[in-house]
């Protein structure tokens, strides 16, 4: 049964205005992409994914024009000691980065390795991306698994002594980024990914992470601060024995985001926590969708998705548990809430939980409300002004996604940001 006609269109006329890159150790990934997204269409507010999310201005053939935003304040992790790589617009930029040699690690730019014949990274790239499509269909992942012309790609071997920085920098109103990256961790090793900045004016970005056994990856992204930018990100994870996985993202401003993570456990004991918080103003839409599949024993899995959001925001959260035959001793967590600052905004919410496996403890729950109002008197009746007190309840709220942060000077430098865009916000 083919597709109907208005997604076809659009899936026809999107495909048209990007070029297929030809040649290389990736073009048979490449071109199996293409045929996912010729099979599957674009998405649109039928499926049962984007219901809550419309989806036309991430599948349209031109981007929506976003002005470029200049908050006047550093970039965040500017005071850490990091390797620094940068994209403008989607671009890699040598000058503006850093050197990338830096021991235990190797890092090369995607554009350079799709040139070659043999690379480690074709049994990875394109390759979680496709795994995921099951049983949820990913189209926007798979557009960009075909037709990502730049990214890095990162090969963690030991314990580099500094974090790696990709930094995201957006200078044109019209500029529609695609950026791939693969990472993989090898046994023992364990590495931490800072990333930051808006991109784009509209931008599509995947990430697949392949953790050998015993190794771990921390990954911090802080998305923003462009008020009128648009982004889908993909994140997709397999994990091995005893492999450790941390992510946590920080949203902040913003017309549309769409975060999905998919994350897989194949090895025994391995632990993954996925955290994101975001703060919602206006005319914002924030998106996460996460899928975590327990194909193993004894593995440990964590969600914790905190929202705020006032003047007509909105957020949505929908995160699924899979726990399959034989996962047995299976801890999986998950939590999403929403914290209202008016009655304009909302906050849409599908958890579930779907367990094949009987030795399991798994639980999930959704809350959304207003601001506490016996804390904010507490607070009042001390000398603090209703504001100031209205935004350190806000950042009470979303400790517990800020926590999931293993490095407590990066979850530090969070805060700190945190609490100075809530002042401005006064």
């Amino acid at each position: 049964m083919g597709l109907p006609e208005l997604k076809q269109t659009t899936t026809e006329a999107r495909l048209a205005a990007l070029s297929l890159p030809e040649g290389g150790c990736l073009e048979a990934a490449r071109r199996a992409a293409v045929a996912r997204v010729q099979t599957m269409g674009l998405p649109d507010r039928r499926d049962e994914y984007w219901k809550y999310t419309r989806p036309d201005t991430l599948t349209a053939a031109d981007a929506p024009a976003a002005a470029v935003f200049d908050s006047g304040e550093a970039p965040m992790f500017d005071s850490f000691d990091r390797l620094r790589i940068v994209f403008v617009d989607g671009v890699f930029d040598a000058e503006a980065s850093d050197d990338l040699a830096l021991e235990g690690v190797s890092i090369e730019r995607l554009a350079d390795i799709d040139r070659k014949d043999i690379h480690w990274a074709k049994d990875i790239y394109g390759v979680l991306e496709a795994r995921g499509q099951s049983p949820v269909e990913r189209p926007l992942a798979a557009l960009n698994t075909a037709f990502a012309t730049d990214g890095v790609v990162i090969h963690v071997t030991g314990k580099p002594s500094k974090p790696i920085n990709l930094v995201y920098q957006h200078a044109s109103e019209n500029s529609d980024a695609i950026l791939h990256h693969v990472i993989k961790v090898d046994s023992g090793a364990e590495a931490t990914i800072l990333e930051n900045g808006p991109a784009a004016s509209r931008f599509n970005k995947a990430m697949e992470i392949d953790i050998a056994d015993t190794g771990k990856l921390h990954l911090v992204r802080a998305q923003g601060r462009d008020h009128e930018r648009r982004a889908a990100t993909h994140l997709f994870a397999r994990l091995g024995t005893e492999s450790v996985f941390k992510s946590f993202t920080l949203t902040v401003n913003g017309v549309l985001t769409r975060n999905e993570a998919v994350v897989e456990f194949l090895g025994d004991d391995a632990v993954a926590h996925l955290a994101g918080a975001c703060v919602g103003d206006g005319d914002f839409h924030h998106d996460d969708t996460v899928f975590v599949t327990h194909d193993a024993v004894n593995c440990e899995s964590r969600q914790v998705f905190k929202k705020v959001l006032r003047n007509g925001a909105t957020g949505v959260f929908q995160g699924k548990i899979l726990v399959k035959e034989g996962a047995q001793k299976t801890d999986g967590y998950q939590i999403s809430q929403s914290l209202l600052l008016d009655d304009d905004s909302q906050f849409l919410a599908k958890p579930e939980l779907e367990i094949y496996a009987d030795d399991v403890a798994c639980s999930h729950g959704s809350t959304s409300g207003a601001i506490d109002e016996d804390g904010l008197f507490y607070l009042r009746s001390r000398g603090v002004p209703e504001a100031e007190a209205t935004d350190l309840m806000t950042l009470a709220f979303l400790a517990e996604a800020v926590e999931e942060i293993e490095d407590d000077e990066i979850a530090a430098s969070i805060n700190d940001r945190l609490y100075g865009w809530l002042a401005r916000r006064r």
